[in-house]
Protein backbone atom coordinates (compact mmCIF):
# COMPACT_ATOMS: atom_id res chain seq x y z
CA UNK A 1 0.00 0.00 0.00
CA UNK A 2 0.77 3.43 -0.96
CA UNK A 3 1.46 5.24 2.31
CA UNK A 4 0.00 9.07 2.60
CA UNK A 5 2.71 11.44 1.06
CA UNK A 6 3.35 14.19 -1.72
CA UNK A 7 4.77 12.99 -4.49
CA UNK A 8 5.80 15.14 -7.99
CA UNK A 9 4.47 13.73 -11.43
CA UNK A 10 5.34 14.70 -14.50
CA UNK A 11 4.14 13.64 -17.56
CA UNK A 12 6.28 13.86 -20.95
CA UNK A 13 4.52 14.06 -24.15
CA UNK A 14 5.38 15.15 -27.66
CA UNK A 15 4.01 18.72 -27.19
CA UNK A 16 4.49 19.24 -23.54
CA UNK A 17 5.89 18.57 -20.29
CA UNK A 18 2.97 18.08 -17.68
CA UNK A 19 3.71 18.14 -14.17
CA UNK A 20 2.37 18.39 -10.86
CA UNK A 21 2.13 17.35 -6.70
CA UNK A 22 0.27 14.38 -6.28
CA UNK A 23 -1.63 13.16 -3.02
CA UNK A 24 -0.98 9.41 -3.57
CA UNK A 25 -3.96 8.74 -1.22
CA UNK A 26 -6.67 10.34 -2.88
CA UNK A 27 -4.80 10.97 -6.65
CA UNK A 28 -5.57 14.62 -6.55
CA UNK A 29 -3.30 16.95 -7.45
CA UNK A 30 -1.99 19.24 -4.44
CA UNK A 31 -2.20 22.60 -7.22
CA UNK A 32 -3.19 22.79 -10.74
CA UNK A 33 -0.66 21.08 -13.16
CA UNK A 34 1.98 23.20 -15.03
CA UNK A 35 2.66 22.49 -18.34
CA UNK A 36 6.06 23.35 -20.65
CA UNK A 37 7.08 23.22 -24.01
CA UNK A 38 8.61 19.68 -24.85
CA UNK A 39 12.41 21.28 -26.46
CA UNK A 40 12.91 20.00 -30.14
CA UNK A 41 14.51 18.30 -30.78
CA UNK A 42 13.20 16.08 -27.57
CA UNK A 43 16.79 14.89 -27.04
CA UNK A 44 17.16 13.33 -23.48
CA UNK A 45 19.42 16.28 -22.58
CA UNK A 46 16.72 18.60 -23.58
CA UNK A 47 14.24 17.36 -21.96
CA UNK A 48 16.04 16.59 -18.73
CA UNK A 49 16.23 20.32 -18.73
CA UNK A 50 12.69 20.99 -18.91
CA UNK A 51 12.26 18.49 -16.43
CA UNK A 52 14.12 20.63 -13.69
CA UNK A 53 12.62 24.01 -15.00
CA UNK A 54 8.95 22.01 -14.19
CA UNK A 55 10.24 20.53 -10.69
CA UNK A 56 11.31 24.01 -9.82
CA UNK A 57 8.20 25.29 -9.48
CA UNK A 58 6.73 22.96 -6.73
CA UNK A 59 8.13 22.40 -3.39
CA UNK A 60 8.49 19.30 -2.94
CA UNK A 61 11.11 16.43 -2.14
CA UNK A 62 11.78 12.44 -2.32
CA UNK A 63 11.34 10.87 -5.91
CA UNK A 64 10.46 12.22 -9.00
CA UNK A 65 7.84 10.30 -11.26
CA UNK A 66 7.89 10.37 -14.68
CA UNK A 67 5.85 8.64 -17.73
CA UNK A 68 7.46 8.30 -21.16
CA UNK A 69 5.98 7.47 -24.59
CA UNK A 70 8.49 4.42 -24.42
CA UNK A 71 9.09 1.24 -23.53
CA UNK A 72 11.04 1.40 -19.91
CA UNK A 73 12.78 -1.00 -18.08
CA UNK A 74 14.45 -0.66 -14.89
CA UNK A 75 14.62 3.05 -15.97
CA UNK A 76 16.18 2.48 -19.41
CA UNK A 77 14.69 3.66 -22.64
CA UNK A 78 13.74 1.22 -25.60
CA UNK A 79 11.81 3.46 -27.59
CA UNK A 80 10.52 6.71 -28.69
CA UNK A 81 7.53 7.92 -30.01
CA UNK A 82 7.09 11.26 -30.43
CA UNK A 83 10.57 11.85 -28.52
CA UNK A 84 14.22 12.25 -30.24
CA UNK A 85 15.29 9.05 -31.24
CA UNK A 86 18.46 9.54 -29.13
CA UNK A 87 16.60 8.16 -26.13
CA UNK A 88 16.61 4.56 -27.29
CA UNK A 89 19.38 3.04 -24.82
CA UNK A 90 19.27 6.11 -22.89
CA UNK A 91 19.85 5.58 -18.96
CA UNK A 92 16.11 7.66 -18.18
CA UNK A 93 16.28 7.70 -14.32
CA UNK A 94 20.21 8.42 -14.27
CA UNK A 95 19.82 10.69 -16.36
CA UNK A 96 16.77 12.88 -15.11
CA UNK A 97 18.36 11.52 -11.67
CA UNK A 98 21.42 13.55 -11.93
CA UNK A 99 19.33 16.41 -13.72
CA UNK A 100 17.33 16.92 -10.52
CA UNK A 101 19.29 15.55 -7.57
CA UNK A 102 16.49 13.36 -7.06
CA UNK A 103 15.92 9.61 -7.13
CA UNK A 104 13.78 9.39 -10.28
CA UNK A 105 11.76 6.52 -11.22
CA UNK A 106 10.32 5.63 -15.12
CA UNK A 107 7.72 4.17 -16.87
CA UNK A 108 5.71 4.06 -19.78
CA UNK A 109 3.03 6.78 -20.11
CA UNK A 110 0.22 4.61 -21.03
CA UNK A 111 1.49 2.40 -17.77
CA UNK A 112 1.17 5.41 -15.56
CA UNK A 113 -2.59 6.19 -16.92
CA UNK A 114 -3.17 2.49 -16.51
CA UNK A 115 -1.57 2.59 -12.71
CA UNK A 116 -3.73 5.32 -11.92
CA UNK A 117 -7.11 4.23 -12.97
CA UNK A 118 -6.37 0.82 -11.20
CA UNK A 119 -5.53 2.58 -7.84
CA UNK A 120 -7.51 5.32 -7.39
CA UNK A 121 -9.90 5.48 -10.56
CA UNK A 122 -12.02 3.28 -12.53
CA UNK A 123 -10.02 0.02 -12.36
CA UNK A 124 -9.92 0.11 -8.38
CA UNK A 125 -10.37 -3.24 -6.13
CA UNK A 126 -11.84 -4.97 -9.87
CA UNK A 127 -9.99 -8.70 -9.95
CA UNK A 128 -8.64 -10.55 -13.47
CA UNK A 129 -7.51 -9.26 -16.33
CA UNK A 130 -8.07 -5.65 -17.28
CA UNK A 131 -6.68 -3.63 -20.27
CA UNK A 132 -6.43 0.05 -19.95
CA UNK A 133 -6.06 2.17 -23.62
CA UNK A 134 -5.22 5.57 -24.08
CA UNK A 135 -7.12 6.45 -26.89
CA UNK A 136 -5.23 9.48 -28.19
CA UNK A 137 -2.67 10.31 -30.67
CA UNK A 138 -1.72 6.55 -31.04
CA UNK A 139 -2.97 3.81 -28.78
CA UNK A 140 -1.40 3.24 -25.47
CA UNK A 141 -1.68 0.26 -23.68
CA UNK A 142 -1.60 -1.15 -20.04
CA UNK A 143 -2.40 -4.59 -18.55
CA UNK A 144 -3.35 -5.33 -15.19
CA UNK A 145 -4.58 -9.43 -13.97
CA UNK A 146 -5.34 -8.85 -10.32
CA UNK A 147 -4.06 -5.46 -10.20
CA UNK A 148 -0.43 -6.15 -10.65
CA UNK A 149 0.68 -4.45 -14.19
CA UNK A 150 2.38 -6.21 -17.32
CA UNK A 151 4.62 -3.55 -18.63
CA UNK A 152 5.13 -2.27 -21.51
CA UNK A 153 2.30 -3.90 -23.45
CA UNK A 154 2.29 -2.07 -27.38
CA UNK A 155 -1.17 -3.07 -28.33
CA UNK A 156 -1.51 0.43 -30.55
CA UNK A 157 0.81 -1.97 -32.99
CA UNK A 158 -1.29 -4.94 -33.25
CA UNK A 159 -1.58 -5.37 -37.01
CA UNK A 160 -5.35 -4.82 -38.16
CA UNK A 161 -5.73 -5.13 -42.61
CA UNK A 162 -2.09 -5.05 -42.67
CA UNK A 163 -1.49 -1.49 -40.80
CA UNK A 164 -1.29 -0.83 -36.93
CA UNK A 165 -4.09 -0.72 -35.10
CA UNK A 166 -3.84 2.87 -33.58
CA UNK A 167 -3.91 3.72 -37.40
CA UNK A 168 -7.74 2.76 -37.75
CA UNK A 169 -9.14 3.68 -33.94
CA UNK A 170 -6.93 5.92 -31.80
CA UNK A 171 -8.65 9.23 -31.38
CA UNK A 172 -6.48 10.80 -34.16
CA UNK A 173 -7.52 8.19 -37.04
CA UNK A 174 -11.32 9.46 -36.37
CA UNK A 175 -10.29 12.63 -37.06
CA UNK A 176 -7.98 12.01 -40.06
CA UNK A 177 -10.32 9.32 -41.51
CA UNK A 178 -12.84 11.79 -41.06
CA UNK A 179 -15.38 9.28 -39.21
CA UNK A 180 -18.65 10.31 -37.31
CA UNK A 181 -18.62 8.92 -34.24
CA UNK A 182 -20.09 5.49 -34.68
CA UNK A 183 -18.39 4.84 -37.70
CA UNK A 184 -15.33 5.18 -35.22
CA UNK A 185 -16.49 3.40 -32.74
CA UNK A 186 -17.15 0.49 -34.78
CA UNK A 187 -13.12 0.40 -35.52
CA UNK A 188 -12.80 0.70 -31.84
CA UNK A 189 -15.10 -2.49 -31.64
CA UNK A 190 -13.05 -4.55 -33.92
CA UNK A 191 -10.01 -3.60 -32.22
CA UNK A 192 -11.87 -4.50 -28.88
CA UNK A 193 -12.71 -7.73 -30.56
CA UNK A 194 -9.24 -8.72 -31.53
CA UNK A 195 -8.37 -7.80 -28.01
CA UNK A 196 -10.68 -10.05 -26.68
CA UNK A 197 -10.27 -12.83 -28.25
CA UNK A 198 -6.85 -13.07 -27.72
CA UNK A 199 -6.61 -11.94 -23.65
CA UNK A 200 -10.04 -12.54 -22.54
CA UNK A 201 -10.41 -9.20 -20.31
CA UNK A 202 -13.14 -8.63 -17.64
CA UNK A 203 -13.35 -5.44 -18.43
CA UNK A 204 -11.61 -2.82 -20.59
CA UNK A 205 -11.08 0.93 -19.48
CA UNK A 206 -10.98 3.84 -21.75
CA UNK A 207 -8.53 6.78 -21.19
CA UNK A 208 -7.12 9.83 -23.20
CA UNK A 209 -8.17 12.51 -24.58
CA UNK A 210 -11.06 11.02 -26.92
CA UNK A 211 -12.87 9.88 -23.66
CA UNK A 212 -13.80 13.98 -23.22
CA UNK A 213 -16.48 12.98 -25.58
CA UNK A 214 -17.38 9.73 -23.95
CA UNK A 215 -20.63 10.08 -24.34
CA UNK A 216 -21.32 10.61 -28.02
CA UNK A 217 -19.75 7.15 -28.95
CA UNK A 218 -20.85 5.66 -25.42
CA UNK A 219 -23.96 4.10 -27.16
CA UNK A 220 -22.09 2.22 -29.51
CA UNK A 221 -19.86 0.04 -27.98
CA UNK A 222 -20.18 -3.57 -27.70
CA UNK A 223 -17.78 -6.43 -26.16
CA UNK A 224 -18.59 -9.22 -23.73
CA UNK A 225 -16.38 -7.14 -21.81
CA UNK A 226 -16.96 -4.60 -19.70
CA UNK A 227 -16.15 -0.70 -20.50
CA UNK A 228 -15.32 1.74 -18.81
CA UNK A 229 -14.81 5.41 -18.80
CA UNK A 230 -11.49 6.16 -17.21
CA UNK A 231 -12.06 8.56 -14.19
CA UNK A 232 -8.74 10.51 -13.64
CA UNK A 233 -8.90 12.23 -17.38
CA UNK A 234 -6.04 13.78 -18.70
CA UNK A 235 -4.15 14.25 -15.57
CA UNK A 236 -3.95 10.17 -14.76
CA UNK A 237 -0.69 10.24 -16.25
CA UNK A 238 0.97 12.70 -13.61
CA UNK A 239 -0.93 10.74 -10.60
CA UNK A 240 0.36 7.33 -11.98
CA UNK A 241 3.58 8.57 -12.11
CA UNK A 242 3.66 9.77 -8.89
CA UNK A 243 1.95 6.65 -7.77
CA UNK A 244 5.00 4.68 -9.23
CA UNK A 245 7.49 6.95 -7.66
CA UNK A 246 6.04 6.73 -4.53
CA UNK A 247 5.50 2.88 -4.40
CA UNK A 248 9.29 2.65 -5.40
CA UNK A 249 10.01 4.32 -1.82
CA UNK A 250 7.93 2.00 0.13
Amino acid sequence: MVTLMIVLGIDVGGSSLKGAPVDTETGKLVVPAVALPTPQPATPAAVAKVACALASRFDTGGAVGFGLPSVVREGVVYTAANIDKSWIGTDGAQLFGTALGRRCVLLNDADAAGLAEMRLGAGRGLKGTVIVLTLGTGIGSAVFTDGVLLANTEFGHIDMHGVDAETLASGRARVTRKLSWEQWAAALNEYLDYLQHLFWPGTFILCGGVTENYREFAGFLKSPARILPGELKLEGGIVGAALAAAESMT
